[in-house]
């Protein structure tokens, strides 16, 4: 079974208001065995919102109508809804009686506009609405020649989050067939998207059944797979099966197919490894710490270090030579390596990291270009160093330098 949320409000199509029902809803559907296939945001508009509703009923098999459904001229889904599946809608004499007692009993007077919140679907099921004056509609209605479940939910989150799991999520599980929905995330560092794709998509399209999407953006490329089965061990075992053959032809590509961040994997491995790290950072700025300490426990494992943006702190900080500085440049393959080496040193870490690079949209050169890059680690035995040529602007060849130090850090301790 699929499902279509529509959140309804013109508000949510302004920059200052975010659908996060949706992410409520999408995630306890998912639950029940049930896609989402849509999402739509329709304003407060009723040629709109009636267009809207007829095609969400008319394409999936359960739709879901968030808000419009308060006290005021702009809330319009009942009215939209009724016209749209050309049904009555009937004021409920005993809703409207509870309304005025509601109202009685804090000792206020109902404005006569609430009595539109006892307009009720012909046919309707009411959601009573412990939170608020808003009661929900459930409505199954023959529509187009199949059986379709429309839901009206009352906007504010705590009100259809509430009414979802006392009146809602019981009802639904009794009319869907069992079924699960097992998902998995693989995630790669560095990889560019088309290379990725390229190297994945014959054996992926062998997989019909599964659907897979390729998601890239801030040094990583994603495989979600997501798919649908009677019950979650039969979908579970699908989506590992081309999980597994992915991570076979990436290789070490991968770092996490558990939702792991990279500075997660980091810290995992220095654990592992009973091992500490150290960073010297110039373009980053701070970036590569403030990642590594995002994670809770990083105590354990990494030590501190120093963000050396000029070339006196360099030399400050973490003792690169004035001469080297000179020669070479504070953009160079020999400062980057003497900025991991002496960082870890200066902290007795195990590792450390060193990065410098030109992060825009100043100051480079046709030597050294805006995005030009050098990251180095160090274990005191063996020493990596790369020289990269990031595009874009400057928080995203920082973020770029900052995932490939964490990379390399990654696969050195691998």
């Amino acid at each position: 079974m699929i499902a279509e949320i529509i959140a309804v409000g013109s508000e949510m199509l302004t920059p200052y208001r975010q659908d996060t029902n949706s992410l409520f809803l999408t995630g306890a559907l998912n639950d029940l065995g049930i896609s989402v296939a849509f999402k739509t945001v329709v304003g407060d508009n009723r040629a709109q919102l009636t267009g809207a509703a007829r095609t969400a009923v008319g394409r999936t098999d359960i739709a879901i109508f968030m808000g419009g459904l308060g006290p005021t001229e702009d809330d319009v889904t009942r009215e939209c809804l009724a016209e749209a599946l050309e049904i009555e809608l009937k004021r409920d004499h005993s809703l409207l009686t509870a309304m005025y007692k509601r109202f009685a009993e804090r000792r206020m007077q109902m404005p006569e506009n609430n009595a539109q919140q006892a307009d009720v679907l012909s046919g309707a099921t009411v959601l009573p609405n412990s939170r608020g004056s808003a009661p929900g509609q459930w409505l199954d209605i023959e529509f187009e020649g199949r059986s379709r479940i429309v839901l009206l939910l009352p906007g504010p989150p705590h009100e259809l989050q509430e009414m979802w799991k006392l009146q809602c999520v019981e009802r639904v599980r009794a009319k869907v067939p069992p079924a699960a929905i097992a998902t998995c995330v693989l995630k790669t560092a560095l990889l560019p998207e088309s290379a990725a794709d390229a190297r994945t998509a014959p054996i992926y399209k062998k997989y019909p059944n599964i659907e897979t999407t390729v998601l890239a953006g801030q040094g990583q490329v994603e495989f979600h797979l997501r798919t649908t089965a009677p019950t979650l061990e039969e979908a579970q075992l699908a989506v590992d099966r081309l999980a597994g053959e992915l991570e076979d032809e990436l290789g070490d590509a991968v770092f996490s197919s558990a939702g792991e961040s990279l500075e997660e994997i980091v810290g995992y491995y220095l654990q592992m490894r009973n091992a500490t790290l150290a960073v010297a950072e110039s373009c980053t700025g701070g970036m590569i710490a403030e990642r590594i300490t995002s994670v809770a426990g990083s105590s354990r494992y990494f030590l501190g270090g120093a963000v050396v943006y000029s070339s006196e702190l360099k030399t400050l900080f973490a003792d690169v030579p004035p001469l080297m500085l000179e020669a070479h440049g504070a953009v160079s393959k020999e400062v980057a390596l003497a900025l991991a080496e002496n960082i870890r040193d200066i902290c007795n870490a195990d590792i450390g990291v060193g990065v410098t690079g030109v992060a825009g949209p100043g100051g480079g050169t046709e030597e050294k270009p805006v995005g030009l890059v050098w990251v180095a680690v160090s274990d005191g035995r063996k020493q990596d160093v790369v020289q990269r040529r990031f595009p874009g602007d400057r928080e995203r060849i920082r973020r770029w330098a900052s995932q490939q130090a964490l990379d390399m850090v990654r696969r050195m301790l691998m």
